[in-house]
């Protein structure tokens, strides 16, 4: 019975640690939109091609250097299709797209695509792992993304603009990397996921620089260079460190259900760092997703996440515990 109550323990831990993370994640990523639109600087700054090149090979020099300082190993062959498919949505066409995105919409109203990320990112994992999920997550986390995009939208009076276009294909490809991240999280730390990913993506974000470079003019504005420091640093890999250790340890569905607050912060943000008029609806948006996000957390830690195959408890993060308090 000790030896039960023992392993109970661990697993709590694990999960209020993991949920820590998953949330320093989240405060992490709130801050890229309105960073990209200091690259950007109204187009007074750097080019849409030049922030998603240069941020991404800055990335991959600074976790070549960390990699390379903890002596790591080249990952297996059987991790580098999940690699590969980190490298294209998380740290190819993400950026790129909700950067052109950016160029004719206001951080506020692209952060519809934070609305609908996390559902999609449990979606995706459903789908790649084949699990079946509880119908009162689902219905949680549904009703927590139509609170976000109806409140997005209105921004814009509900009419779709080119750039909701650009958002839509960042939300897809960004979903899939999300999941196959946090698969991987589960095999390897985290921080060395995101870390080969961007290098495994440098051959294309090198290219990608050096044609923006060329063609976009350069202007090294004060916010520009901080803007692109955060999304280089931070956005593009300080920030999956800590997200995909918060995955690893409470499963992707869960994690992705604590994005559903990104929308506001990054409308704080928007604020009182870009100046953007804040509606008087937030404060009851974020008060709607915030009840969203508990009831998906308190679905999870049920266990009624769902049965995979025949018959097996799908884990909600990191490994399996026996009775006797080990991984299995």
């Amino acid at each position: 019975m000790r030896e039960h109550d023992s392993a109970t323990a661990v697993l709590r831990n694990s999960g209020s640690s993991g949920t820590v993370f998953a949330g320093l994640g989240v405060l992490a990523f709130s801050f890229t939109f309105p960073a990209t639109d200091w690259a950007l600087d109204g187009g007074h700054g750097l080019g849409p091609w030049t922030v998603t090149g240069v941020r991404g090979v800055l990335a991959a020099l600074i976790a070549l250097a960390c990699l390379r300082a903890g002596r790591v190993p080249v990952p297996a062959r059987r991790h580098w299709r999940g690699l590969f498919a980190v490298a294209l949505g998380c740290v190819v066409s993400f950026p790129l797209l909700s950067t052109l995105a950016l160029q004719t919409s206001s951080s506020a109203h692209s952060a519809v695509v934070i609305g609908l990320l996390p559902l999609a990112t449990a979606a995706a994992s459903a789908g790649l792992n084949r699990t079946r999920l509880s119908p009162w997550f689902w219905a949680a986390a549904l009703a927590g993304a139509l609170v976000v995009v109806v409140f997005a939208l209105g921004q814009n009076h509900g009419r779709p603009t080119t750039a909701d276009l650009f958002l839509l294909g960042a939300l897809l490809v960004c979903s899939l990397g999300y999941a196959e991240g946090g698969r991987l999280a589960r095999e390897m730390p985290g921080w060395q996921v995101i870390g080969w990913a961007a290098v495994a993506a440098l051959p294309v974000t090198a290219v990608t620089a050096g044609a923006g470079l060329a063609a976009e003019p350069v202007r090294l504005t004060a916010h520009a260079v901080t803007g692109l420091a955060y999304l280089s640093a931070v956005s593009q890999f300080g920030g999956f460190v800590v997200w995909y250790r918060g995955m690893a340890a409470i499963g992707v569905p869960r994690a992705s259900q604590l994005q559903l607050a990104q929308p506001s912060l990054t409308l704080l943000w928007s604020v009182l760092l870009l100046g953007e008029h804040l509606p008087v609806s937030a404060p009851v948006a974020a008060a709607l997703v915030l009840a969203c996000i508990a009831t998906t957390q308190r679905v999870g830690r049920g266990g009624t996440a769902g049965r995979v195959g025949g018959g097996d408890r799908v884990s909600t993060g990191g490994p399996a515990m026996s009775h006797r308090g080990r991984p299995d």
